[in-house]
């Protein structure tokens, strides 16, 4: 048999049981799509569920805490963690807010009288985040600290730093500001609507992580250091680098989430922007087949998983359930997701 020939052969030869393992999770996505839709309609009488104007909120109301789980994923890739995302995001959000706050507002938080333009206010943020990603990028590599202490040290610091920032919230933000998440236009009946520019962020910044993860010497390092940190080092990997490196990406994809959020509201509140949306994240990319032990990742599994807690809080919000309860499925889909996790991948390492 010639070379080429076997090369076609090995081609053609398609693993379908591996196929429906690795996809088994969009699947999933389907099945609770269809069970989603026929729980509200019995429940409010009326197909709201998929509807255009649903469908878009669920994605404009999740990009923001995808954009984290984008971040988070890569963290628990390398048997890390991140619990300051939240609290980061929501800090951001409020200084990012507070510099493209018009200069004659009576209201405004920085006394000083200028006003950034809105480009170089969320480059200031998006470098806020990376700065406060590489001070606990460095401690976690550097001071062999559990990611878990050091990152929840994070998220207790940047919080009090957004309050002691602003005790109010930051409201009266610009349009070129807002434009990043939503582009207003007039329609053809002369109403005014808007384009979801969130979405497309959202969509882009997925397409980057998956090029870092599956086409980079950086995401193959990050492979390799969540499967075995001291076989990575033997193999020449500068696993303190590549370390302070994933916790960088992580705080800037929090930052952007956080510039997302006052975006798309217009406003920014120090005590409740970006309130538990590190949990969210965690669960999505835990959900989505990001392993707790480190060293497993698939891109479109987390987008899956995304996709998924999505799915369950809008659906949730549809059908007038208490927040409460919310957080008690919440938390029952995290640990079932991480027993099935530990269960899957129990004699993988």
């Amino acid at each position: 048999m010639s070379e080429q020939t076997k090369t076609a052969a090995k081609a053609g030869n398609f693993n379908a049981k591996k196929f429906f393992s690795d996809n088994a999770i969009w699947a999933v996505l389907i099945g609770m799509v269809i069970a989603m839709n026929f729980l509200i309609y019995a429940r409010k009488g009326a197909w709201v569920f998929l509807t255009p104007n649903n469908i878009r909120t669920l994605f404009e109301s999740e990009s923001v805490r995808g954009v984290l789980t984008f971040g988070v994923m890569i963290a628990i890739l390398s048997k890390g963690i991140d619990l300051s995302t939240g609290s980061l995001a929501g800090m951001v959000a409020v200084m990012v807010a507070s510099f493209v706050q018009p200069v004659d507002l009576s209201t405004r938080v920085l006394t000083s009288g200028f006003s950034l333009p809105s480009f170089v206010a969320i480059i200031v943020g998006l470098l806020i985040g990376a700065a406060v990603g590489a001070i606990m990028g460095a401690i976690i590599a550097y001071t062999k600290i559990h990611p878990f202490i050091a990152t929840l040290g994070g998220q207790l610091i940047c919080r009090a730093v957004a309050k002691m920032y602003s005790n109010r919230p930051v409201s009266n933000l610009p349009d070129s500001f807002r434009a990043i998440a939503r582009v207003p236009y007039a329609t053809a009946d002369g109403k005014t609507s808007s384009f979801p520019t969130i979405i497309i962020v959202f969509v882009v910044m997925f397409a980057i992580s998956a090029f870092l993860l599956t086409q980079t010497r950086f995401g193959k390092n990050i492979y390799a250091i969540g499967g075995n940190d001291q076989a990575a080092r033997v193999a020449g990997i500068n696993v303190e680098l590549n370390l302070v490196l994933v916790y960088v990406w992580c705080s800037t994809c929090a930052a952007l989430g956080g510039i997302l959020l006052a975006a798309r509201t217009g406003s920014a509140d120090a005590s409740t922007y970006g309130l538990q949306y590190e949990l969210d994240a965690i669960a999505a990319a835990t959900v989505g087949g990001t392993s707790q032990t480190g060293g497993i990742c698939r891109p479109s599994g987390a987008l899956a998983g995304i996709l998924i807690m999505g799915v369950i809080n809008n659906g949730l919000v549809l059908m007038g359930v208490d927040d409460n309860m919310t957080n008690v499925i919440k938390g029952l889909i995290i640990v079932g997701a991480v027993v099935l996790d530990m269960r899957k991948n129990a004699g993988k390492k």
